[in-house]
């Protein structure tokens, strides 16, 4: 069997970071990659990078380039790049991308297509 590799996040390398006090309603769009520690519900449209910390409530269809969750998302993930998902994670939703990763204890509810990467979108 394989080792499972999955992203380190520094935080120090993140510019933006939605603090577990944050709670945002609406349409989140940016170009930097962003960590959500806190709560958004609305749509997350990016072409970077999106990272959902542990604890981080997402309720909201996701566009971006790669994405990382540790936290909870109920809403469906669109990836050009890879989709992680780490144990501590629960996703309530389906995953299009062109790379997943899933580490074992993580809760996936939804449905898997994979893309190549042109596809994603």
């Amino acid at each position: 069997m394989s080792d499972i590799t999955l992203t380190a996040v520094d935080e120090d390398t993140l510019e933006t970071i939605l603090a577990k006090d944050v709670i945002f309603t609406g349409t989140l769009a940016f170009k930097e990659p962003l960590m959500i520690k806190g709560r958004v519900s609305g749509s997350v449209r990016t072409e970077s990078d999106l990272h959902v910390d542990d604890g981080a409530v997402v309720e909201a269809d996701i566009q971006a380039r790669n994405v990382t969750v540790r936290g909870l998302v109920k809403g469906n993930i669109i990836a050009s790049g890879r989709v992680e998902l780490f144990a501590s994670c629960t996703v309530n939703g389906d995953v299009r991308a062109a790379e997943l990763t899933m580490e074992p204890g993580c809760h996936f509810n939804g449905a898997c297509t994979m893309t190549g990467i042109k596809d994603a979108r």
